[in-house]
């Protein structure tokens, strides 16, 4: 088993100069040992975001404004462009064409679901790949596959139909990383084989309580868990102390602050 560790202060520094890390105050970030390539670093941003390095390459997770800003922020502009962007579905804290414009260029691919990519301006588009639920792909290689994202209880459904999002399974040096996106607990999802890092969302009303949360990790016990994307609607944040406490030894539960 490998152990996950934190980025030193000497280490955050050189990844910082080397753009790998924003200037914007932001969670720690992890080094997990893979099997080949060198560590998979993994930079929690806010909310949603979060950014993957490893072997010399990057992939950012939707990249978004924070809250009902339109801004493109610094942890943003500061960034190195990176080599993948994934979008999970079409909603603004997940997806921004200003953000997008500002964070790539004509060297960055992104994969998105159709609806995510039918939005994006034709610049854009030139470099986007599209990625239904089931299909496969490998970039820079990273085997990338895109999984179910949708909401199961039946006052949430609207939120997020099933097909109209993707959650992401991407292979590092042998280690398998699991983004959720905005979803719940699924048929799809329950029993994911052989996860060592996922991240779960828990936010109301669009996903599910840090209890549901807890029950699904409890189901496919990722070895390391974050949970993130968990400010609900109100302003009021879940719980993600109980979650942990909940989900107990099934899995190392990573909590960070995504919303500094």
């Amino acid at each position: 088993m490998h152990a996950m560790r934190f980025v030193s202060a000497a280490a955050a520094l050189a990844l910082l100069a080397f753009g790998i890390l924003p200037a914007a105050a932001m969670p720690a970030a992890d080094e997990l040992p893979t099997q080949h390539g060198g560590d998979l670093t993994i930079q929690p941003m806010h909310h949603a975001s979060l950014l993957l390095s490893w072997n010399g390459h990057s992939v950012l997770v939707d990249p978004a404004p924070l809250g009902n800003s339109t801004a493109v922020g610094p942890e943003f502009t500061s960034l190195a462009k990176p080599d993948i962007i994934l979008i999970t579905h079409i909603h603004a804290d997940h997806f921004s064409p200003p953000v997008l414009a500002a964070v790539s260029d004509e060297h960055t691919v992104i994969l998105a679901p159709r609806n995510v990519y039918e939005k994006l301006p034709a610049d854009l588009q030139k470099h986007a790949r599209v990625l239904t639920n089931g299909a496969h792909t490998v970039l820079d290689g990273i085997p990338i596959e895109a999984v179910p994202m949708y909401n199961t209880t039946a006052e949430r459904l609207s939120f997020h139909p099933k097909g109209a999002g993707n959650g992401y399974i991407l292979t590092f040096g042998g280690e398998r990383v699991y983004v959720a996106g905005d979803t719940e607990e699924s048929a799809e999802l329950s029993h994911l084989r052989n996860i060592d890092v996922a991240f779960i969302p828990m936010n109301l009303p669009f996903t599910q309580t840090p209890e549901a949360a807890a029950r699904w990790v409890r189901d496919f016990r990722p070895r390391i868990v974050y949970p993130y994307h968990y400010r609900n609607r109100d302003g009021s944040k879940s719980d993600i102390q109980w979650f942990k406490t909940l989900v107990g030894k099934a899995s190392e539960v990573r909590l960070r602050n995504w919303y500094q």
